[in-house]
């Protein structure tokens, strides 16, 4: 596969339109007993001796899986891997027994026609600041306590939480010291903590080394490997507290919910004074502060010692005539008088890193690059100058089903125009809009949707007793339009080869995978334990001998219309994915011109049309449904 402008294509000159799914929420998590806290808890504290093999999915049940998803019409799969999956036991050291099994799934994966590409996934930074992604020695080096992340409001970690964690709180967590701290170090720390070296080497550079050589790691394993398409750079990346102006103001986040400390009263938090913080709450009934809370009211200190607390020592606040006092508020607004920009300055150079490392192991591999959450930042630029191969893969949900854990079919709201938006028709739309306009934000390379979804537990599980998926289906449906209309490609947020109604995707309470064990039961045939399929499972132009112009598939009727325009250089034929589990009892296909066939093995339509450029039209509806 390569780019040409806004399209992917492959090596027949044809375009391509990506369609599948991640996999898998829980592959963020070593294999431990997720339902056992006291198994959590072992797994944060001894890092180091955890295993990822068998994440996303045991290689013993792999068939059942790859087989279930190939029906559901997923002929691609983002596959989630963490740094520390990859190198958990220390600075350089790899886990071979996890590669070598990543690269037998990915070996199953190919018997099914199933394409892949790498998620080097991260939320929050790390699972020791309550989300994944990067190993516990990277805190540790820095001169930060993992075990006083939590004491001193740092971070909020799911096994250390007293009682259930609140909804979608661990977002949050961006805000927050620890992952914030991270962030900036990773991404800024030469400009921001210059006094910062790790055995003689600046931080940034400490930390982007070994990212960048566990990736080329990654690669090494699965090299040759013709089902590879490609590799993430970074999911979600933040730019932690780069660029803010007033340190007294609050880190700008995808939702505010708990205790809400600005970055200066998170400093002093960690440095063992206690604050009295803010408290907001976010759900469909209220948005906004509702209280105040003290943080750190035991006065813990989250630094290995008194000189390695970074942002004291580097003068950004200390304590003046007894007292703590900000003394740089606007400190990482600017580097030598010169305002700076995180997606330019650090993010694009930073990916620019990962691609060249990358393509010295895999010339032909694409890059999925990635701007922090939506609408929070926004992708790194890319030009008709910059190294081609590379695709946008943003991500968008609708906020507040999300957050809020309840969807609404008749109101959202709009993050580009930042309005309510009211009316089905009118949400549908507004998902087409914000979806473009994702597309929009890097328009010289394709896009691919690299996260979208709902969750499943929606209104605290009332889909549940009767497995009534009606609302997630009409969430769904409106995303997957969203995409057609846009003619992108997109992988949904996700498949979870073990989510359960009571755990979810094993992961701080999500629950999105269009899989469960628990709604399997009783079910014998592939889709068993699929969830909202008439939405999930739709026709699509996988390969088009041209461009496409126009692609549609009302889920209702289960009318699928595709319009192209053919173009006379490409000499393969049009290829559409036509998923039996939408025509049981068969299909009708209407053509403008040409003649089509259909493998059933591979549930693939085959379009052949005179080679000649002009505008063609295909519809296909169900068999019942002629006279």
């Amino acid at each position: 596969m390569w780019t040409e402008g806004r399209w992917i294509q492959d090596h027949l000159g044809r375009t391509l339109i990506l369609r599948g799914v991640n996999v898998s929420g829980s592959a963020k998590h070593p294999v431990t007993s997720l339902d056992d806290d006291a198994q959590q808890r072992a797994s944060w504290l001894h890092p180091e001796s955890v295993s990822f093999v068998g994440k996303p999915i045991p290689l013993e049940s792999a068939d059942e899986h790859f087989a279930r998803l190939r029906a559901f019409g997923h002929r691609l799969l983002r596959l989630v891997v963490t740094w520390e999956a990859i190198e958990h036991a220390g600075p350089g050291q790899y886990d071979e027994a996890y590669l070598a099994y990543l690269r037998a799934l990915i070996e199953q994966a190919a018997r099914y026609d199933i394409q892949i590409f790498m998620d080097p996934h991260q939320d929050v930074w790390s699972r020791f600041t309550g989300g994944d992604g990067a190993p516990a020695w990277t805190l540790d080096c820095v001169g930060i306590r993992r075990d006083m992340l939590v004491p001193c409001g740092a971070a909020i970690v799911s096994a250390f939480h007293d009682g259930p964690l609140p909804t979608m709180i661990w977002p949050t967590n961006y805000t927050k010291l620890g992952a914030a701290t991270m962030f900036t170090l990773l991404f800024a720390g030469n400009d921001f903590a210059p006094s910062l070296n790790i055995d003689g080497e600046p931080v940034s550079a400490f930390l982007q080394r070994h990212y960048v050589s566990a990736l080329v790691r990654l690669v090494r394993a699965l090299r040759g490997l013709p089902n590879v398409i490609g590799y993430g750079s970074m999911n979600e990346p933040s730019a932690g507290l780069i660029g803010l102006r007033d340190l007294h103001q609050s880190i700008p986040g995808m939702v505010a919910k708990g205790p809400s400390p600005t970055p200066f009263q998170s400093m002093l938090a960690a440095a063992g004074f206690p604050q009295e913080v803010e408290v907001w709450e976010f759900s469909p009934s209220l948005m906004g502060p509702i209280g105040k809370t003290i943080l750190n009211p035991s006065g813990a200190c989250l630094w290995q010692s008194s000189d390695a607390d970074i942002w004291r020592r580097e003068g950004v606040w200390d304590v003046v005539h007894g007292k703590p006092q900000l003394l740089k508020p606007d400190y990482f607004a600017s580097v030598r008088g010169r305002p700076v920009h995180f997606a330019q300055d650090y993010l694009k150079p930073f990916a620019l890193r990962v691609l060249e490392a990358i393509r010295k192991e895999d010339s032909g591999a694409l890059l999925f690059v990635e701007g922090p959450p939506s609408p929070v930042g926004e992708p790194p630029p890319w030009t008709a100058q910059d190294p081609s191969g590379v695709v946008h893969a943003g991500h968008f949900y609708d906020g507040m089903a999300l957050l809020g854990k309840h969807y609404d079919p008749e109101f959202t709201i709009d993050t580009v125009r930042m309005m309510p938006v009211f009316g089905r028709d009118q949400v549908v739309q507004a998902y087409t809009d914000q979806v473009r306009a994702l597309a929009d934000h890097v328009p010289s390379v394709p896009f691919l949707l690299g996260e979208f979804g709902i969750p499943f537990d929606l209104d605290g599980g009332a889909s549940f007793p009767q497995g009534d998926y009606a609302a997630q289906e009409a969430a769904l449906d409106g995303f997957f339009a969203a995409l057609d209309r846009n003619l992108v490609s997109g992988t949904l947020w996700n498949y979870t080869p073990d989510n359960s109604h009571a755990c979810g995707d094993h992961w701080n309470g999500e629950d999105l995978s269009i899989y469960s064990v628990d709604d399997k039961k009783g079910q014998g045939d592939v889709y068993a334990g699929g969830r909202a399929l008439s939405a999930v499972v739709r026709p699509y132009a996988m390969a088009t001998a041209g461009t496409p112009l126009q692609m549609s598939y009302d889920r209702h009727a289960r009318e699928f219309v595709f319009r192209q325009q053919r173009s006379p250089d490409v000499q393969a034929a049009t290829e559409i994915v036509v998923p039996r589990y939408c025509y049981p009892a068969g299909f009708s296909v209407e053509i403008s011109a040409g003649t089509w066939r259909y493998d059933d093995s591979r549930e693939i339509l085959t379009w052949e049309s005179p080679r000649t450029e002009q505008q063609e039209s295909l519809r296909i509806t169900p068999q019942q449904m002629q006279k």
